[in-house]
């Protein structure tokens, strides 16, 4: 664990506040959810809590099942990192994190298709060109991620059965997380 030399007290109604700073570096927006653990040497540890990386092994038989159907790219990702990927892609970005622009775009629920060849940022500082369909994720009323399906390098587009696929992978996956 790193040391921020940041010190907080804890008010009468047991709360702390978490320095302007953290939080943005940590990308911890308000309303995000936090899960608080113990260790055995008694430090408490708070971590921004996905519920779809609760769901990783799931998110990646189901990218898994996409992919071989479209022959595309695919990427499940929460807000802050990627949890499942397929296809050709999948070493280059299977755990990264991703790029505050597509953050930005799943938070704001902004649906993106490209149907021709057009430059997306996944992780910090690496651009690709290619052709891609990106749906955030709903559930509850809440954006929680995105499904994102990549066309190849070679010269293949994004079809309406791709888009149609990627509605349909946000619109099962968020409803498997309502329970």
């Amino acid at each position: 664990m790193k040391a921020t030399g940041v010190v907080r007290r804890i008010d009468d109604l047991g709360r702390v506040v978490i320095p302007k700073e953290i939080r943005r570096t940590m990308r911890i927006r308000e309303g995000d959810s936090l899960e608080i653990f113990v260790n055995q040497s008694g430090e408490v540890v708070l971590k921004k809590y996905s519920p779809i990386a609760d769901i990783s092994a799931f998110a990646q038989q189901y990218a898994d099942a996409m992919q071989a159907s479209t022959k595309k790219g695919i990427l499940i990702v929460d807000r802050e990192d990627i949890i499942a990927a397929s296809g050709e892609i999948k070493k280059q970005y299977l755990n990264r994190r991703v790029s505050r622009p597509l953050s930005d775009m799943i938070e704001n629920r902004t649906s993106k298709i490209a149907e021709g060849k057009e430059v997306l940022e996944i992780v910090d500082g690496e651009t690709t060109e290619r052709s891609f369909v990106m749906i955030p994720i709903i559930s509850n009323g809440d954006s929680l991620g995105a499904v994102i399906l990549v066309g190849t390098e070679e010269d293949e587009l994004v079809n309406e059965l791709d888009i149609n696929s990627a509605k349909i992978a946000t619109s099962f996956l968020g409803k498997y997380l309502e329970g």
